[in-house]
């Protein structure tokens, strides 16, 4: 019986897109700084803010309640889920 040859795997290259320092707008600067930054450190920086203040939904875990300061990064909303999270951030990034 032959061998089986072990699966390459494939090196994923960071995208740069992702990697390209932005400059956060004033609402999001109350939460991650005004220094323009990656995109990848702004998540970093988000989630670092939302568990330090308990932000995360005790019952149901992906969803991210809104403090004063996240309030008018969600557009007014009260809760949202961590993937509308990211979608509602990249709008007040230049």
């Amino acid at each position: 019986m032959a061998a089986k040859k072990p699966a390459k795997k494939s090196a994923r290259k960071p995208n740069a897109a992702f990697m390209k320092p932005m400059q956060p707008d004033g609402v999001l600067s109350e939460v991650v700084g005004s220094k323009p930054i990656p995109r990848t450190e702004v998540t970093k920086k988000l989630w670092a803010y939302i568990k330090k203040q308990g932000l995360q939904d005790s019952k149901n875990r992906r969803m991210i309640n809104a403090d004063s300061k996240l309030g008018p990064v969600f557009g007014g909303k009260k809760q949202v889920s961590m993937f509308e999270m990211t979608k509602l951030v990249s709008k007040h990034m230049k």
